[in-house]
């Protein structure tokens, strides 16, 4: 199974609400156990970002907030906030559809899952996905329109 194409389907279920397109998956053993897309509009929270979501949700299945096992694909690399998030939880792999030059958390701007000072290092993979970043683009041209 293609994680990340499943990370873009719950991104879809994010441009369906109007919401900035971003989806990602928590996978433990190669199953899914947690889903996410961004809900900020529609649930008015700075904290319903895809990642907190699917964080969120495989933590409560596995009952431990502790992914250390787990491998999280997100269609966006992940801001501040959701990178301190994959950090919190332990999470050793993350995988990334597109580059967020404008606030990208884990290489572009700054690298939390990285920091030297941090105990845990986290392995970033960058699936870099037309697909993942063609649904931003879209969204963002017609947003502007």
């Amino acid at each position: 199974m293609d994680f990340m194409l499943e990370a873009l389907e719950e991104a879809k279920k994010a441009l369906s609400k109007e919401e900035v397109p971003v989806g990602a998956v928590v996978v433990r053993n190669g199953e899914i156990i947690g889903r996410g897309h961004n809900l900020r509009e529609n649930l008015n929270s700075p904290l319903a970002h895809a990642e907190i979501i699917a964080i969120k949700e495989a933590s409560e299945k596995l009952n431990s907030w502790r992914l250390n096992d787990c491998q999280l694909y997100v269609t966006l690399e992940p801001c501040v906030m959701c990178a301190g998030a994959i950090t919190q939880a332990r999470i050793p792999e993350v995988y990334i559809g597109a580059i967020d030059p404008a606030a990208g958390a884990c290489g572009s701007i700054i690298n939390i899952p990285q920091n030297d000072s941090l105990h845990l290092h986290t392995k970033l993979y960058w699936q870099l996905r037309d697909e993942c970043g063609d649904i931003l683009k879209e969204f963002f041209l017609r947003r502007r329109k």
